[in-house]
Formats: C-alpha cells, structure tokens, sequence
C-alpha cells in the first residue's frame, strides 16, 4: 500500500513543480524557480521508491498520465488555457489508460 502514497506524493510533487515553472519565468524569478527544482526533487524521490515495488513502464505511465490530466485541468482552471476538442478527448485517452492500467494489468501491485 506504501506504494501508491509514494506514487501520489510523487505525481502531486510534479504538478506543484509545472505549475510552478509557468510562474518562474525562464527561470527568471527566484522562489518559483526554487519551487521548481524542490517540487521536481521530491518527485523523482518517491516515484523512485514506487519503482521499488511497481515496474518501472507501469509507474511512469500512471504518473506521467495524472500530471498530463491534473496539469491540464490546472491550466484550465488558473491560467484560463483552452483545450479544444481533440485536446478534450486526447486527456480523456491518458485518463481512460490510466485507469484500464489500474484495474485490469497484471503487472499493477495492489498489495
């Protein structure tokens, strides 16, 4: 079970740090920037712990698909961004594998 908090704390640290890399500016300002590469750091630490239990392709596509779906609905509702509809439906492809991974892959731990 630890597994799925670290692969949590892992996707949520990603998005902190995206989110936080539009307010940095290139780089430019300096506590976005700091968010950023800390944001980014835990991130990589605990999927690096999830993969001590969930092979790596299955744990990289489960995060990487909810940071493409969250930080996309953050670009909705903070920055005003726009999806049209193939953009709509493309999301919806990443969340649909997310979930067929989660409920019916073997090679998903769920112990």
């Amino acid at each position: 079970m630890p597994q799925w908090i670290y692969l949590s704390v892992a996707i949520i640290s990603e998005v902190i740090g995206t989110s936080a890399l539009n307010a940095s500016d290139g780089f430019t300002r300096l506590l976005p920037s700091v968010v950023v590469v800390v944001a980014y750091l835990v991130s990589f630490f605990f999927l690096s712990l999830t993969l001590k239990t969930i092979p790596v392709g299955i744990a990289y596509a489960i995060w990487s698909g909810a940071g493409v779906a969250l930080i996309t609905l953050i670009g909705w509702v903070l920055f005003g961004q726009t999806l049209d509809l193939a953009g709509v439906i493309g999301i919806s492809l990443i969340v649909l594998g997310v979930v067929v991974l989660n409920l019916f892959s073997s090679s998903v731990a769920h112990g």
